[in-house]
């Protein structure tokens, strides 16, 4: 099953945080050379969001009860413990992205994206809306998807066959913190300054 969804609220403001975060073990020598260790297979992310205007059931704009909704998302995960989909509006689709070479024998396939030079697997794939052998598109009865980013094939893709395919994905994300400061900041008008949470590996 999947994660809850974080809910997307017109009260959020500017800014966004997104810091791409990774964990290096650097043993330095008195000759001045370095011997480091990368410990993150891949990048994990820290997200952070302002909400400038929550409002409580009634209150005409900001769509009414936003207030409930995001505090009861926040009581659900109950702080760190729970994970859920965070959707990137600006981060969160792929297309015809490359996903391997057939052999003839490899069923399945990583979703992964590209940023740049940069490739790997995003943490979850929301919907998967076309595949290509070779640029030529597939019958959706041909693959299948399985939690949380893998394409699986009824039939291998043939030997040296370009394998790529358009999706979209979400992170999977746990709060940073156990407390969150809502404040009240006029009669029926609440805002949160700071909400972190960030990736974590699902494989």
């Amino acid at each position: 099953m999947a994660p809850p969804v974080f809910p997307a609220l017109p009260g959020q403001g500017w800014s966004v945080h997104k810091r791409p975060l990774f964990s290096t073990v650097v043993a330095s020598h008195v000759s001045g050379r370095e011997v480091r260790r990368a410990n993150y297979a891949q990048t994990l992310y820290e997200f952070e969001l302002r909400f400038e205007g929550l409002a409580v059931a009634g209150f005409p704009g900001l769509g009414g009860g936003s207030l409930q909704q995001l505090l009861g998302f926040v009581l659900a995960q109950q702080g760190q413990f729970g994970t859920f989909l965070y959707v990137d509006p600006t981060d969160c689709a792929a297309a015809a992205q490359p996903l391997g070479i057939g052999d003839g024998a490899t069923t399945s396939f990583t979703l992964q994206r590209s940023l740049g030079a940069a490739t790997e697997p995003v943490g979850w794939a929301t919907a998967v809306t076309a595949v290509y052998f070779g640029g030529v598109a597939q019958a959706n009865a041909g693959y299948s998807l399985a939690t949380p980013n893998t394409l699986t094939f009824a039939t291998a893709p043939a030997v040296a066959t370009a394998v790529t395919a358009d999706f979209s994905y979400a992170f999977v994300c746990r709060f940073t913190e156990d407390a969150q400061d809502f404040e009240n900041i006029l009669a029926g008008l609440w805002q949160l300054d700071s909400l972190k949470f960030r990736s974590v590996r699902t494989s």
